[in-house]
């Protein structure tokens, strides 16, 4: 077997599309992108992150001065420029964009989805800061999360690749993802990925 360095070099060379991680909030989208974008030497970037810094405030704000709608508007424009974006790059996108008829389309067609799946408890015991989430904004987050992943796990089981993540450190996870990874790529050489 070749080694993580050459595996990442042999990905980089044939990688096409940018890897879209996806999931619900908690499920380590932005740990995970770094340390994986890391270890194939690719850029990584937040769509959250862009979105707040070319609306000039935080999401939160967004969702309370312009509402979902502006918010969802700002993300897919976002999304799109993210994935014209070559060389190919490492994007974590928003627990919500996935679940987004036009999102969902863009990431499908232009990048290659990975859904890092979690139970509710999992995710809530990741999760820092929840007053920054607005959908978890003065709810009980176990709750939230156990409404949401009725309603968006059919849609990230969509994703071309899903890795499960329970149970495991953040390290470990990345590990989990970039083997998935090898493994897809190594199944569909000669494809757009």
């Amino acid at each position: 077997m070749a080694s993580i360095d050459n595996m990442a070099t042999h990905l980089i060379n044939h990688m096409t599309r940018s890897i879209v991680l996806v999931g619900h909030m908690g499920s380590g989208k932005t740990n995970v992108g770094r340390l994986l974008a890391q270890k194939m030497q690719l850029d990584f970037v937040d769509s959250d992150k862009v979105i707040e810094t070319v609306a000039g405030i935080s999401i939160v704000d967004i969702f309370d001065l312009y509402g979902e709608a502006e918010f969802r508007r700002l993300e897919l424009r976002e999304i799109s420029t993210l994935l014209d974006h070559q060389p190919a790059q490492i994007i974590s996108v928003g627990g919500g964009a996935f679940v987004q008829p036009d999102c969902h389309d863009i990431i499908k067609a232009k990048g290659l989805s990975i859904w890092l799946q979690a139970q509710p408890e999992t995710l809530v015991s990741r999760m820092s800061n929840i007053a920054s989430r607005p959908l978890l904004k003065d709810k009980d987050p176990l709750q939230v999360l156990h409404q949401l992943s009725e309603q968006r796990d059919p849609y990230f089981a969509k994703a071309d690749l899903i890795v499960n993540t329970d149970g495991l450190e953040l390290s470990d996870s990345a590990s989990k993802v970039f083997d998935h990874l090898v493994q897809y790529l190594e199944q569909h050489t000669g494809s757009s990925s």
